[in-house]
C-alpha cells in the first residue's frame, strides 16, 4: 500500500498483517517518511525488484494511479495478476446522484468505501464493494474545556471553502475560533472581521492537536461534502461536545445528545453558544459523544473488518493467526 492518508494508515498498521511500501519518490514523499526512520513493527519499505521476485498477497489502492505503478514497477495488473482492493476515502465529486465509480466495471477489485454514504452514492456497477467505518484508536477522556472557544479542525479551508464548510463559519459571528489544519492561516484573511473573530492556531502533529482541542469548549464541524473525518471522531473521543453540520454521514455518526447536529446553521449557532456558556452541560454531551465514537468507530472492529476483507479478497489470515 501507499501512506496516502495518514491517521487512516496508522490505525490499519495497528493489525497483525505485514504492509509492505515502496521507498519515497525523488522529491522525498512516500514510503515510510512520516515515520522518521521509527515505522511500526508491521509495516516495511521494500525494493520494486524485491516484489517483482515475491508478490505481495495482495493490494491495497487509494488512487487510481497506482494501478499503472502496480503494472510499471512490479509487473503485474491489480485484480488480474494480483488480488486487489480499492479503497474509496472520498464522497462523488461530480452529477450526483449518479456519478459512475472510475472502477465500477473493472474486473476483479473490491471497492471498499469508509462510509455507508459514500456507499450510497457512488455508482459501482457491478463491481463488489463493501464499507468498512473508521477505526481510531481511544485517546482516552481527556476533555476539560476550560477555555470558552470553538475549535475548528480543516485543511485548506479556503481552496476547499463550499466543499469544507467554511462559508458557513461567517454564521459564528461573535465567537472565538481557533483553526487548525493545512493551511489554515489562510481563513482568518478570507472572512472580515466583522463576520466571525478567527485565531490559526497551527498545524499541529496528532498529539498536539488532541492536547490543544481538549481545552476548547466544543468542537464545531461544518463540511458540507466530504466523507466523515477523523478529526471529528478523534474529538469525539477526547470527550469534545461537537456542534455538527447534517450532512453525509454525520447523522449516522453522531447522536443528537453528542453536541448538536443539524441542517440550520441558526440551530448550531444556538447550541454553540448555550455550550459555552454552560461548561457542565457541555462536559455532559462530550461524555455521550466519547461513548457513541468509542462504540462504532473502535479499532478491534475496525480491524475485524479488515481481516474480513483481506480473507475474502486474497484469502490472507493475520500474521498471528497463520501458525495456530
Amino acid at each position: 500500500m501507499w501512506d496516502v492518508h495518514g491517521g487512516y494508515t496508522d490505525s490499519l498498521l495497528a493489525g497483525d498483517h505485514e504492509y509492505v511500501f515502496l521507498p519515497p519518490d525523488e522529491s522525498g514523499r512516500g514510503g515510510l517518511a512520516r515515520y522518521a526512520g521509527s515505522p511500526p513493527a508491521s509495516a516495511r519499505e521494500v525494493s520494486a525488484e524485491e516484489l517483482r521476485d515475491e508478490p505481495p498477497d495482495l493490494v491495497l489502492l487509494q488512487r487510481l494511479e497506482e494501478i499503472e505503478l502496480c503494472r510499471d514497477q512490479i509487473s503485474r495488473t491489480p485484480g488480474v495478476a494480483l488480488p486487489a482492493i480499492f479503497l474509496e476515502h472520498n464522497t462523488p465529486k461530480a452529477d450526483v446522484p449518479n456519478t459512475r465509480h472510475p472502477l465500477a466495471e473493472t474486473p476483479g477489485i473490491t471497492i471498499v468505501h469508509v462510509t455507508h454514504f459514500n456507499q450510497l452514492f457512488w455508482d459501482c456497477g457491478g463491481a463488489p464493494t463493501r464499507v468498512i467505518e473508521h477505526g481510531v484508536a481511544d485517546p482516552g477522556l481527556r476533555y476539560t474545556g476550560e477555555l470558552g472557544r470553538l475549535a475548528y479542525v480543516v485543511n485548506e479551508p479556503v481552496r476547499r471553502w463550499r466543499v469544507a464548510g467554511t462559508d458557513l463559519v461567517r454564521r459564528f459571528t461573535g465567537f472565538d475560533i481557533d483553526a487548525y489544519g493545512i493551511d489554515g492561516h489562510l481563513l482568518p484573511a478570507a472572512l472580515r472581521p466583522t463576520e466571525a473573530r478567527v485565531r490559526f492556531a497551527g498545524n499541529l502533529s496528532p498529539a498536539d492537536l488532541a492536547a490543544e482541542l481538549v481545552r476548547r469548549r466544543v468542537y464545531l464541524h461544518l463540511n458540507r461534502w466530504t466523507s466523515l473525518g477523523l478529526s471529528l471522531i478523534t474529538a469525539m473521543m477526547l470527550g469534545m461536545p461537537v456542534v455538527v453540520l447534517e450532512a453525509t454521514e454525520a447523522a449516522r455518526a453522531v447522536p443528537p445528545d453528542a453536541g448538536a447536529r443539524s441542517t440550520d446553521i441558526a440551530e448550531l449557532v444556538a447550541a454553540a453558544r448555550l455550550l459555552l456558556s454552560d461548561r457542565d452541560e457541555a462536559a455532559r454531551r462530550g461524555r455521550n459523544a466519547r461513548r457513541a465514537a468509542r462504540e462504532r468507530y473502535g479499532l478491534n472492529r475496525f480491524l475485524a473488518d479488515w481481516d474480513a476483507a483481506f480473507a475474502d479478497v486474497g484469502e490472507l489470515v493475520p500474521v498471528s493467526s497463520r501458525h495456530r
